[in-house]
């Protein structure tokens, strides 16, 4: 009965050590798994880095030379600008 005993016992630690090995294995196996997804995953679905780039800001509306004349000239009748400030002013707008 004492060999009995030992033998079943011995089974038990060799099953209890194997299971333990095994979990182990199974264990580290499924983190490389995952690190390896995890490496190329980004890989395979980030769009290339040209597509992050900002799409440049819509330009400003740019007022007609007729209405920026006008304010011009509202500003020299109020005597905010003087006549050579709206000359000068009016030469920009008209590109001389």
């Amino acid at each position: 009965m004492p060999g009995l005993i030992r033998g079943v016992a011995r089974t038990a630690v060799i099953a209890g050590t194997a299971t333990h090995v095994s979990n182990n294995v199974s264990r580290r196996q499924a983190n490389r798994w995952a690190q390896q997804e995890a490496q190329q995953q980004p890989q395979q679905y980030a769009p290339p880095p040209e597509q992050y780039a900002p799409a440049p800001a819509p330009a400003a509306p740019q007022a007609s030379m007729v209405d920026q004349l006008k304010e011009l000239a509202q500003l020299k009748d109020q005597g905010i600008l003087t006549e050579e400030e709206f000359a000068a002013q009016k030469a920009k707008i008209l590109g001389g």
